[in-house]
């Protein structure tokens, strides 16, 4: 029997990639952190196109053919690579969150990511994360969901995130880079933020990861 796809979408720092490790570990399914894709090719474009406080997105576009973003497995989950290198901790640096809603709002880098993530849940035992799964990349997946929470515990959690990562930095601008992010992923005219009419909403505003972990469970695992 095929095994699940699994699409969860939802805004910055509800937990959604954290949350999908673990319920493809204890579902033994495999881990695609979509959002990872889009900051690889953002950092790809800040390391050879970024100039004067400015990203030269248009040569970001037309340079995408040489950006080979590779997932390596790692038990349950996949590491990305860019051209080779391992790009987990660069991937979430600030200058890198500042800059990725443009890059992924670009049509052809959208385009550019579609059949990969396609193909890699063709297979199906998936399940994957990020903001248009549901409603754009999969949208036949077997089981949907979409993460909210309130601006504040979210600006508490990508803060805490962040000192754990050694990057110090006050929690006004990481709340403003939240603000700002929601904004241009829910108004972008390709593949905006937003529910799709089948998928489950989930508020974890006050629900601990754990909570969050359960509460989906409930809903697919006398499926699985």
């Amino acid at each position: 029997m095929k095994k699940p796809v699994i699409a969860i979408d939802g805004f910055s720092s509800t937990g959604k990639s954290s949350i999908s490790k673990e319920i493809a570990t204890r579902l033994n399914l495999v881990h695609l952190d979509t959002g990872a894709l889009y900051r690889g090719i953002t950092l790809y474009g800040l390391q050879n196109y970024f100039d004067d406080d400015r990203l030269d997105v248009g040569s970001l576009i037309s340079h995408l053919d040489d950006i080979h973003l590779e997932f390596q497995s790692q038990g349950s989950d996949l590491v990305l690579f860019l051209n080779g290198k391992d790009i987990t901790l660069a991937i979430r640096e600030p200058q890198v969150s500042n800059q990725v809603s443009l890059v992924a709002k670009q049509p052809e880098v959208r385009e550019f990511l579609l059949n990969t993530q396609r193909e890699i849940a063709n297979k199906g035992g998936i399940i994957m994360d990020g903001r248009d799964i549901g409603t754009v990349v999969l949208p036949d997946a077997d089981f949907k969901f979409f993460l909210t929470a309130s601006l504040d515990e979210r600006t508490r959690r990508r803060h805490a995130e962040l000192l754990s990562f050694g990057q110090i930095i006050d929690p006004e601008t990481v709340r403003q880079n939240l603000t700002d992010r929601d904004k241009m992923d829910s108004e972008r005219e390709i593949s905006p933020l937003k529910q799709a009419e089948d998928a489950i909403l989930i508020d974890n505003t006050k629900l601990t990861k754990e909570e969050t972990i359960e509460k989906i469970l409930n809903y697919i695992k006398i499926d699985i």
